[in-house]
C-alpha cells in the first residue's frame, strides 16, 4: 500500500511499466483513500526494484510511506492496473 499523493501523477502506469522491464507481474489500484494497492510477484531482487520506485515514485507525486506484507503468490500473469 502506497500513501501521499499517488493518485493523479501515472503513479499506476509508471509502476507497471518499470515491473514490466523487469519481468514482475502483479496489478495496481487506486483505493478510495487515496492509496495505490499494488500486489507485485517475481524474483526477490527485481521486485525489490520495482518497490524502490514505489518509495520515490514518479515526478508529481509525493510518497509518504509504503506498507508491506509478504503474502504467498497469487500466480498472476503479466501486470494490470484494476
Amino acid at each position: 500500500m502506497i500513501h501521499g499523493r499517488v493518485q493523479g501523477v501515472f503513479f499506476r502506469d509508471t509502476l507497471r511499466r518499470l515491473a514490466e522491464q523487469h519481468g514482475v507481474t502483479g496489478w495496481a489500484r487506486n483505493t478510495p483513500q487515496g492509496t495505490v494497492e499494488t500486489v507485485l510477484e517475481g524474483h526477490r531482487d527485481a521486485v525489490e526494484r520495482v518497490v524502490e520506485f514505489a518509495r520515490r515514485g514518479p515526478e508529481g507525486a509525493e510518497v509518504e510511506r509504503v506498507e508491506m506484507i509478504e503474502e504467498p503468490p497469487e500466480g498472476v500473469r503479466g501486470f494490470s492496473i484494476r
